[in-house]
């Protein structure tokens, strides 16, 4: 009797089992589908070689791989390949600026010339940690200037700075800013940027292969860029490169990081806490409510809205900015993203908390900031439907 029990309840629990795994194929085949619909036709029109796309749909994360990370060695991309991330590195120097925060390390409200003496009496010196964090410290330029080869020299050209409008009431998107935030987190905490980033943030966020400085081990992951000739590159070091544009990281990790800004795993109090706070709206800026380096928008929003808020526009060209008083408490109902670029890599993040959607974008050629968020747009916007 005992046995036909048992018998019984194994039946029971396989019939109620493969309903379930039959549904869980099916979800993940129709994402498979809704993906290399966008992807595929996205790479063969900008003349991509390899892609890696994360998604998280219902907090669950899956990753597709596509095209080859190197077209001389016709290595495909895998699951251990690595890219250049380009700016979405800002969005890890807000975290650990704001991790600083909630450890009593610093204060975003501080100004540079607490941490930098050297600035003190400067204008530069005057900005507050909020407005390298939020690209409206008055005004700075895109990358360091190419006459700058060390810190040194940085804080001389920052001493002679002048802003081109009052701190706070222009946003220019900038490198210089958020990697001088870095530069003064890493002092805050009494250790080097990138020393903390590789062995105490990535770890705390369980991201086992991110990297500023890809160790000889993982060369073979690392994945070849090419320029807009085809011509193979890759990023070269340089003054703040490691706290504005250095991480080289995967889908898999990417996706990881995204779960961990909606809150999706389980992690250190004060690491969740310093994530979420990233998510703060400080200033109004044209379409972009900006964040701690993130940027998000009331949802649902409109394609062409997400287009003009990563625009060359933006990117390139002062934009006014309000500050929002008091500073917009993290939300749910938002769409936060970022763009990110080097010479030969191109990506874009963006997730929808309240959806607990997500979508990673990866790729070995910098392609058009308007292609990543329309394809980001099309695979979220099928996912969002398909989930009513």
């Amino acid at each position: 009797m005992k046995f036909k029990a048992l018998s019984l309840t194994a039946a029971v629990v396989f019939a109620l089992a493969a309903p379930i795994s039959h549904a869980a194929d099916t979800t993940q085949d129709s994402i498979k589908r809704t993906v290399d619909a966008a992807i595929q036709p996205l790479m063969a029109k900008d003349g991509i070689h390899g892609m890696a796309v994360g998604i998280i749909v219902a907090g669950k994360p899956y990753v597709y791989d596509y095209g080859v990370a190197s077209t001389e060695s016709g290595r495909p991309v895998t699951h251990d390949t690595l890219f250049e991330l380009g700016s979405i590195s800002k969005t890890f120097t807000a975290t650990l600026a704001s991790y600083a925060q909630v450890n009593g390390d610093l204060s975003l409200s501080d100004t540079t010339s607490k941490y930098l003496s050297v600035l003190q009496g400067s204008q530069f010196g005057n900005v507050r940690l909020v407005n390298l964090a939020t690209h409206t410290p008055g005004g700075l330029p895109l990358q360091v200037p190419d006459e700058i080869h060390n810190d040194a020299e940085l804080m001389q050209y920052f001493k002679a700075w002048q802003p081109t409008c009052a701190p706070g009431t222009c946003r220019t998107y900038a490198n210089p800013g958020i990697g001088t935030l870095g530069l003064i987190t890493a002092k805050s905490m009494g250790q080097d940027f990138t020393a903390l980033m590789e062995r105490r943030m990535f770890p705390a966020l369980g991201l086992k292969n991110s990297f500023i400085d890809v160790p000889q081990s993982r060369m073979p992951d690392y994945a070849q860029g090419y320029k807009k000739d085809g011509a193979p590159i890759r990023m070269a070091p340089g003054v703040l490169s490691a706290e504005a544009y250095g991480v080289k990281s995967t889908a898999a990790d990417m996706t990881r990081f995204l779960q961990a800004n909606m809150n999706q795993l389980s992690l250190d109090a004060k690491l969740q806490r310093a994530i979420t706070e990233t998510h703060t709206g400080y200033f109004k800026a044209g379409v972009l409510t900006q964040d701690l380096i993130w940027e998000q928008y009331a949802y649902p929003v409109a394609l062409n809205t997400l287009r003009a808020g990563n625009s060359p526009t933006m990117i390139l060209k002062a934009t006014p900015a309000v500050e929002i008083k008091p500073p917009l408490a993290p939300r749910r109902d938002v769409w936060i993203n970022k763009t990110g670029s080097t010479n030969g890599f191109g990506s874009y993040v963006a997730f929808i908390p309240e959806k607990q959607l997500g979508i990673v974008i990866l790729a070995n050629r910098n392609f058009p900031n308007d292609d990543r968020v329309a394809a980001a747009y099309k695979i979220l916007t099928a996912l969002a439907n398909a989930s009513h």
